[in-house]
Order: structure tokens, then C-alpha cells, then sequence
């Protein structure tokens, strides 16, 4: 297909969900899982209109800033002090939940398909973050957003993109170096601690830098109000590449500057959401680019090779692994039995996945292993795409409806 004829493809889809918009979103259909289908129909498996084999390299950079400006827009949407309290449903989420799913994904992979601990374990920690981009139906939609299951939802999201990243560096070191005594010291030392240190150190102080930039400029010499929400692609660059350049996680980094810019006293609310629309609408138009090329790499003879072990993985991870987890990691808590399925249900892998599978492949994990736990990604994502496009909408309208103000009526 001609360069010229995939821009027509793009720019007819962006104008019927664009125009669409107000009947889609009454439909239990998810934008990204329109994308897909239309993706695997203009693909090989369809049409063939669409016939493209980017390599890893382009994959894991387009995922890559794909994830990099959503993690951003999570952080914008954080509108909670920062006291441990408040983000306790946060912590139980990325500091049990996530452990648990790496954990118990790996040993389905080393049980159940007899993959070796290494690649189980890279599969386990590929599976484990929450997609930030492709959940934007159920998390937080307005700054001012109180409600807790969306809350819930959007950090984690933020955060497990960046801190499943030392589980990763685990599994490939596992896998091309071999001997854990020759690495584990590093792995604990550079790629766990020093590498989340320096992800919220870098995440605060590159965003307070901006900030007093912009403070002291704009006193001098107003910026243009449209060329000022360029000032949010500017974090996010600025964020990620000098946290990367010091080995810290940048994924981190750029939820942290989100955070913290959202908390910058000096900056004028309508500006911040200004910069989260314009953060929101980059988000939209990768994810478009992204779920398209995914559809259409999609192959029937591959799905078909590894389907059983992707449906093993899909079943276990959600159905049982994430909802079980979910329960145990909310035990004591007071939030409602309907709020606590939720969380476990609306467990949704997507670009971040991808991401991490494609930094793997980068860093020489090759071969036939590779070969079997990318198609069982790939998998996991399309079923999730799938069934949590599906059942996002009426859910969260069944939400909206009974529970949140079941809860708000006990409340008062």
C-alpha cells in the first residue's frame, strides 16, 4: 500500500470516530477495539491494504512514546496531597497486586508451558502493567474526578508502566547472561534501586526546573496561549530523556513531573488542563497509529501455533490471577465488594506490554523462546482489547448508576 493511501485510511477513521464519537460512546465498544478491527481487516488477514513489517526497534520506540506521553497525562490527572493515606489503594495495587501478578504469571509459564524461570519470569513482568493508554473509559476524566475506583485505576496505570521495568531487566538478564551471581548485585543496586531513586528524583526537580522557567518568563513576556501547551511536550521529552541519560527509569520520571506540575502552586488551573487536553489528544492519535499497526500484524497461523498457550495465559492472568489478587491485596480495606471487582477486572494489557516485549527482543532475548512468549503477548493484549472493550462502557455505566451512588447515599 502507497504512503498516500494509508494517510486516506487514517484521516477516513479519524473523521467517522471523530464525528461518530457521540454514537460510539453509547455502544459497549471501546475506540481501540474499532482500531483493531479495522487494523486486522485492512491487514493481511483481511484485505490486504495494509502490509507492513516494521521491525522491533520502530515498535518499541513508537510504544515507547506512546506510553511516555499517556504516563504523563496520568499524572496531570492526580489530584490527591501527597500523604501515604490517601494512596493507600495506590500502594496495595503497585506494592502487592503487581508483585503477586509477575509471580504467579511466572509460575503458570514454568508449570503449566514449561518455560524456563527466565522467560517466565520476562513474561510475567511483560503481562504485568496496566495499560494507561488504552483505559482511558475507566480512569480519571477531569482533574477534579474524586471518585476512587478511577483514581485507583489512573496512578496505577501511571506507575506500574515504569516500576514492573526492574522485574523486565530481570527476566533478560536471566535469560542472556545466565549465571544470577555474575548480574544480581547490579540488578539490585542499579536496575532497583538506583534506577527508581532516580526516576522520582529526576521527575520532580526536571518539572520544578520548568516550572520556575516558565514563572519567571511569563512575568516578563506572556507566552502564546497555543504555543504554551507545547510546554507539556516539553516536560515529557526534557523528563524522560535526562532521566534516561542518568539510568533512572523514565517512565517514572515523566508520572512524577505529571504529578508534580499538577501540584505547582504557580500555574494556572486552565492552563494545566489546557496542557492535559493537548497531552490527551497526542495520546489519541498514537493510539490510533499503534492499535492499527498491531491489528495488522496480527497472523492467523501464529495465533493459531501458540494459541493454546496465549489462551492458558489469558485465562489464568485474567480471570483468576488478577481478580484473586485484587481481593487479597484489598483485604481490610472498606472500599464496596462491587468497587473491589472492578479493580480486578479492569486489569487491561495493552501498548505497555508491547513496549516491554520490544525492549526485550532490543536487548537479545532471540530465538524460538522469543518468538513463543511475543506471540503470547500478543495474545493476552488482543483477547484484553477485546473483552475489556466490550464490557468497559456498560460497566462503568452500571457504576456510575448504582454503586457510586449507593456509596455516596451511605456516606451522607
Amino acid at each position: 500500500m502507497t504512503y498516500i493511501a494509508l494517510l486516506l485510511i487514517l484521516g477516513l477513521l479519524l473523521l467517522v470516530v471523530t464525528l461518530g464519537s457521540g454514537w460510539i460512546a453509547r455502544l459497549p465498544f471501546s475506540y481501540a477495539l474499532i482500531y483493531l478491527i479495522v487494523g486486522i481487516g485492512l491487514g493481511p488477514q483481511g484485505v490486504q491494504w495494509i502490509d507492513l513489517r516494521p521491525n522491533a526497534e520502530l515498535m518499541e520506540r513508537l510504544t515507547e512514546f506512546v506510553v511516555i506521553v499517556s504516563v504523563f497525562g496520568c499524572g496531570l490527572k492526580m489530584n490527591r496531597p501527597l500523604k501515604p493515606w490517601v494512596w493507600a489503594t495506590t500502594v496495595r495495587l503497585i506494592g502487592f497486586l503487581m508483585p503477586l501478578s509477575i509471580l504467579a504469571v511466572a509460575l503458570v509459564g514454568h508449570w503449566l508451558l514449561g518455560l524456563d524461570w527466565g522467560a517466565a519470569i520476562l513474561l510475567g513482568a511483560c503481562l504485568a502493567p496496566t495499560d494507561p493508554v488504552l483505559a482511558s473509559e475507566v480512569q480519571l476524566d477531569h482533574p477534579s474526578d474524586r471518585d476512587e475506583l478511577r483514581f485507583g485505576l489512573t496512578s496505577e496505570g501511571g506507575l506500574n508502566d515504569s516500576l514492573a521495568f526492574p522485574f523486565v531487566y530481570f527476566g533478560v538478564y536471566w535469560m542472556t547472561k545466565g549465571d544470577w551471581q555474575t548480574w544480581f548485585a547490579q540488578w539490585v543496586w542499579i536496575d532497583l534501586v538506583w534506577a527508581i531513586a532516580a526516576g522520582i528524583g529526576m521527575g520532580i526537580w526536571v518539572a520544578k526546573a520548568i516550572a520556575w522557567v516558565d514563572e519567571k518568563l511569563q512575568k516578563r513576556r506572556p507566552a502564546d496561549d497555543l504555543m504554551e501547551d507545547l510546554l507539556a511536550l516539553s516536560a515529557i521529552l526534557l523528563t524522560y530523556s535526562l532521566t534516561e541519560l542518568v539510568n533512572g527509569y523514565g517512565f517514572l520520571a515523566v508520572f512524577v513531573a505529571g504529578v508534580t506540575i499538577r501540584r505547582n502552586a504557580h500555574c494556572d488551573p486552565d492552563k494545566r488542563l489546557a496542557q492535559l487536553v493537548f497531552t490527551e489528544q497526542i495520546e489519541k492519535l498514537l493510539e490510533i497509529a499503534t492499535i492499527l499497526l498491531l491489528g495488522s500484524l496480527l497472523q492467523f497461523s501464529s495465533i493459531a501455533q501458540y494459541g493454546y498457550d496465549g489462551l492458558i495465559i489469558t485465562l489464568a492472568l485474567l480471570m483468576v490471577i488478577r481478580p484473586l489478587g485484587t481481593w487479597l491485596s484489598f483485604l481490610g480495606c472498606r472500599l464496596p465488594q462491587a468497587t473491589r471487582w472492578l479493580f480486578g477486572w479492569f486489569g487491561i494489557r495493552g501498548i505497555g506490554s508491547i513496549y516491554y516485549l520490544t525492549y526485550a527482543l532490543g536487548q537479545g532475548v532471540a530465538g524460538p523462546v522469543a518468538e513463543r512468549i511475543a506471540w503470547i503477548i500478543y495474545i493476552v493484549v488482543t483477547v484484553s482489547i477485546v473483552l475489556h472493550g466490550i464490557s468497559a462502557t456498560p460497566l462503568m455505566q452500571w457504576y456510575e448508576g448504582s454503586v457510586k451512588a449507593e456509596t455516596s447515599a451511605q456516606k451522607s
